[in-house]
């Protein structure tokens, strides 16, 4: 991955594969997900999701966003009905990609599209992932909650997640 040209494009059944491979590097260094799933591919192709993309790096896809429904914990943390919000989910990018804005440019994909759905975008991270955060923070969302999660660490414990909202779009 000599160059450096980013491309953000619609994911399609043909980069799963990729995507997988993206995501256990991912979850080998930084431990997301914090529990490796029992069904990978399903756990990147969850129900309900409204739109995906992935991110290419010399046409290697190395990352991936997807747009997905609000749960009510969500939208309570956020303060705002669940049918106004669409949650960003699935968001990585692989660990020999770093350093190049991927993520950032993923996250303003995934920010751009809940803007031309009428929504707010609101997402949900674990409380010690500091990179995530600070990105999140960097493009302007909000901490807007803190609670336990609906899921467990890999020793058992209870997991903590923070809820951000993202930023109204621009007119």
């Amino acid at each position: 991955m000599a160059g450096t040209d980013v491309v953000v494009r619609e994911r399609g059944v043909g980069d799963l594969d990729a995507c997988l491979r993206a995501l256990r590097s991912v979850q080998e260094t930084d431990g997301y997900p914090v529990v490796w799933p029992r069904d990978p591919l399903g756990w990147l192709t969850p129900a309900g999701v409204v739109g995906g993309w992935v991110a290419e790096l010399d046409g290697v896809v190395v990352g991936q966003v997807l747009l997905g429904p609000a749960g009510e914990g969500l939208a309570a943390d956020a303060g705002l009905p669940a049918a106004e919000l669409v949650s960003v989910v699935r968001l990585f990018v692989g660990v020999a990609a770093r350093g190049r804005g991927v993520a950032r440019l993923l996250l303003a994909r995934a920010t751009e599209e809940a803007a031309r759905l009428g929504r707010r975008p609101v997402l949900e991270v674990e409380t010690r992932a500091e990179a995530a955060i600070a990105l999140y923070e960097r493009a302007g969302w909000k901490l807007v909650g803190t609670r336990v999660a609906d899921w467990r660490r890999q020793d058992g414990s209870a997991a903590h997640v923070h809820t951000y909202l993202g930023p109204v779009a621009a007119d």
